[in-house]
């Protein structure tokens, strides 16, 4: 037997390789101790079952759908994926700064329950039906969530999901609520809709569709409210950008896995994947608006109501009209996070990011598309824009094949390779760009034309005159 100080390998020599059953000793340092390394593994090997994950093994599958941002994505962005004024679900809960709002959902909780007819649900039937699915809720996050006992984590569902419904219900008579301390100040409101749409700032929405059926007796409206998506949509509208409700009515009775998941919806139903090839070609990023002008690609705001509608033909790229504000900066940064974290859902806004990224990599890049009024920029400089579309799509996994805009960015670089494109762009950029070179262009193209008629004149009379000779 061997000694616990050495270990044996197969022989290195022919006659090793020769007879695999060959081993010779190796004699291992007198501090290792292989059978206590042994035993200390193996002790860890069977309690890997009861390991508190943070990242749990079915994390990203289809019930897995609530995760903490990841580490790289955190450190670009921080304060995007963090609540500022309130925390909904477990991962955020007890955080200091946000011990306002807490106050006020044990207010609007009993405010719903003095106006529930006796008819109505009690308290202890909202966290019956809660206390139900437990185990179904504890699977929605990506992180094992032992550190909450089971009455923990239902009271914490309840109270959240009651004080969503309940901001709701309150905004769609948001006239009769002025006095109500979160709707008269005009700061509380915007902060709650980005909190709202935070990733890790998320319960199953399934949880949410209970209650807010159970809850119907207790609101005032019921008809007007009358789904929930419906309702969180109206409420989530302004976040970035105010869509009609001919929009939006298309996914008043459409689910999701959570809020951010129907809000994530509501812009990338509908755009389609391209086909897939079979074997997949190959295709490569684009350069930047600089390059792509100088290439002869101009740039066009397009009419479409979808900023991801984004087309190239005939060397035109229309790209829609999108905001870019302190608000809309927080959705998009977490649609992207959701998109790399969960498989189940389109990676549209992915793409996006990273198609941008590519035509704005300088400050001037971003100066030319506000100048085309594709981009309406609030957040300030230029440096700024260009900036958080840099890191919208840092550290993040993306590729182009089996992307909406595959065949976009496979159409700009067949014309950007061709020779005769950038020579011709090459010209009109360097005789027609301005006034004064187009009329300095124009000029020598008169010159040049007049001194070739002055030629031609010149050689037809000092032939003519010898022609008419000759015939005599």
């Amino acid at each position: 037997m061997t000694s616990p100080s050495t270990s044996s390998f197969p022989s290195e020599n022919n006659g090793g390789r020769d007879d695999p059953d060959v081993v010779i000793p190796i004699e291992l340092p007198d501090d290792f101790n292989i059978t206590q390394l042994m035993s200390s593994m193996e002790e860890r090997l069977k309690s890997v079952e009861k390991t508190d994950w943070l990242l749990r093994p079915s994390a990203g599958r289809e019930s897995g759908c609530i995760f903490k941002v990841p580490q790289l994505l955190v450190e670009v962005n921080r304060k995007h994926y963090h609540p500022h004024i309130v925390s909904i679900g477990p991962y955020h809960r007890g955080r200091q700064h946000l011990e306002m709002m807490q106050q006020h959902k044990w207010r609007y909780l009993c405010d719903l329950l003095d106006r529930t007819p006796s008819t109505g649900p009690k308290l202890a039937d909202y966290l019956q039906v809660v206390a139900l699915g437990e185990e179904k809720i504890r699977g929605c996050y990506s992180e094992t969530l032992n550190y909450l006992s089971k009455s923990e984590l239902v009271e914490m569902m309840v109270l959240d999901g009651l004080f969503i419904i309940e901001v709701f219900s309150r905004f769609e008579h948001f006239a009769q609520n002025l006095d109500d301390t979160i709707f008269s100040s005009e700061w509380i409101l915007p902060q709650l809709r980005l909190d709202f749409l935070r990733l890790e700032n998320q319960i199953p929405f399934f949880v949410l569709q209970q209650l807010f059926d159970m809850s119907k007796p207790s609101r005032e409206d019921t008809n007007q409210c009358s789904s929930l998506s419906k309702a969180a949509l109206k409420f989530l509208n302004y976040v970035v950008e105010q869509r009609s409700d001919k929009v939006l009515e298309q996914f008043f009775n459409v689910g999701g896995v959570h809020l951010l998941d129907l809000f994530h919806v509501t812009f990338t139903a509908g755009i389609p994947d391209p086909p897939r090839e079979n074997p997949p070609q190959s295709v490569e990023l684009i350069g930047t608006v600089k390059k792509l002008h100088q290439a002869g690609i101009k740039f066009k705001k397009s009419k479409a109501t979808s900023f991801l509608d984004i087309k190239f033909c005939n060397g035109v790229l229309e790209i829609p009209h999108v905001i870019v504000d302190d608000y809309s900066i927080h959705v998009l940064l977490n649609f992207v996070a959701f998109e790399q974290c969960y498989k189940d859902c389109d990676k549209h806004i992915t793409t996006y990011a990273a198609f941008m990224n590519c035509l704005i990599r300088r400050p001037a890049d971003a100066t030319f598309l506000s100048e085309k009024n594709i981009i309406e920029n609030y957040l300030g400089f230029d440096e700024e824009l260009t900036q958080f579309f840099n890191n919208m799509s840092k550290d993040v996994g993306f590729s182009v094949i089996g992307s909406y805009l595959q065949q976009v960015f496979k159409d700009m670089n067949e014309h950007c390779n061709n020779v005769w494109n950038v020579q011709w762009a090459g010209f009109m950029l360097k005789y027609f760009k301005t006034p004064w070179s187009f009329m300095s262009a124009s000029a020598v193209l008169i010159a040049l034309l007049l001194t070739v008629i002055q030629t031609v004149l010149s050689i037809f009379e000092i032939n003519g005159p010898q022609e008419r000779s000759g015939g005599h």
